[in-house]
């Protein structure tokens, strides 16, 4: 059975009504008694849960810290291309925006690396505009080959491919893959994606199935929060992790949880998740699962970002650019959305370091584990 098929047999409806009538009661069990199961994922996400914010964050740092020490993985995105065939109207890159398109070229490219390594960075997260013709496959393989000769890790964040194309990257080094649903709410997805592949919502939920077929070695899952409820899509991409690991147990996890951001031709959120509630998600899901890794980009307010950073966080950019050729070329207004915390690299690993953090540039390389 695929995801599909499980999500399929889901009463969204049933399942919002239970996650909204879990109760106090419901909370103390999951904290005293913290199976790794869906009920308590269920009762740490209610509403209910909102009163045990302190205990659940004091339970999350000293999980966290017993797995993963005081380390936090540093990593940057490189942006390939803002050329896409999608029309999405939370994002910059949007087909009908009406902003000058770009797919970086092997010596840009190599620019941009140079640029990340000198900062230190050895963990890249590719990133690109969905557009199959111009931005493929071939596009993918060369790219990877190209900057997997300047970073132990590399991950991409595209379209949704086959399996087989997985399975291509993957020997040429790829080691991660981000594919984020957006919304697992159906209704929602088709309002908000209105033409292109990505309007396909089966075809996407599908994508995680495809990338354990194909051995990929960590695969991202993550909600665009604020689409539809976020308490019902976090709910949701956990019922989505549950199976992948049951599944596909040896790939390893990880999730984003990123709030809408402004961006050109950008919607306001229907459902806001306030900063307290993204508090409530990532110590829900670091309970929910002690292993999984869990990233914070710099969408969110500096200070804010840096209260979150022991609550469960495990990975973090920044000095991002979200527009391709934008460390090279900075602020040429081809962003995908807008970022909040502009700190480099380095002064964010002094801030770090000044919490009592300690930033991991490298902690990845495949002779370690063949």
């Amino acid at each position: 059975m695929s995801f599909t098929e499980k999500f399929n047999q889901i009463d969204l409806d049933d399942l919002k009504l239970r996650l909204y009538s879990k109760t106090q009661k419901d909370v103390d069990r999951a904290l005293q008694r913290p199976e790794r199961n869906l009920d308590n994922l269920m009762a740490l996400l209610s509403p209910a849960a909102e009163d045990y914010i302190e205990q659940m964050a004091q339970s999350s740092v000293a999980l966290t810290r017993q797995r993963f020490g005081s380390n936090i993985g540093m990593y940057l995105p490189m942006y390939l291309s803002n050329l896409c065939a999608n029309e999405c109207d939370y994002c910059g890159f949007s087909m009908s925006n009406r902003i000058k398109r770009v797919i970086l070229n092997k010596e840009e490219i190599e620019e941009e690396c140079k640029i990340l390594k000198s900062w230190g960075i050895d963990s890249i997260l590719l990133v690109s505009g969905e557009h199959e013709t111009k931005v493929g496959i071939e596009y993918f393989k060369k790219v990877v080959s190209q900057v997997k000769k300047h970073f132990s890790h590399v991950a991409i964040e595209v379209q949704p491919l086959t399996q087989d194309e997985y399975h291509q990257l993957v020997e040429l080094g790829l080691d991660a893959v981000m594919v984020y649903q957006e919304t697992y709410q159906p209704h929602t997805y088709a309002q908000h994606h209105l033409r292109g592949n990505k309007s396909k919502f089966d075809y996407r939920l599908e994508t995680p199935d495809r990338l354990g077929n194909a051995g990929v070695d960590k695969i991202g899952l993550g909600v665009l929060l604020g689409l539809d409820d976020w308490r019902l899509d976090a709910l949701m991409m956990g019922h989505h992790l549950d199976y992948m690991e049951k599944k596909y147990w040896r790939s390893r996890y990880s999730i984003s949880l990123p709030r809408l951001r402004p961006c050109v031709g950008g919607v306001h959120p229907k459902v806001e998740l306030t900063d307290v509630g993204l508090v409530q998600l990532i110590c829900a899901f670091r309970l929910f699962n002690p292993q999984l890794d869990i990233s914070l980009s710099t969408r969110e307010e500096a200070g804010f970002r840096e209260n979150l950073l022991p609550l469960g966080i495990t990975h973090v950019s920044a000095g991002s650019s979200t527009e391709p050729g934008g460390y090279l070329h900075p602020k040429t207004e081809l962003s995908q959305f807008e970022i909040s915390d502009e700190r480099g690299v380095l002064e964010f690993a002094n801030v770090m370091r000044a919490r009592g953090l300690n930033p991991v540039f490298k902690d990845w390389e495949a002779e370690w584990v063949s």
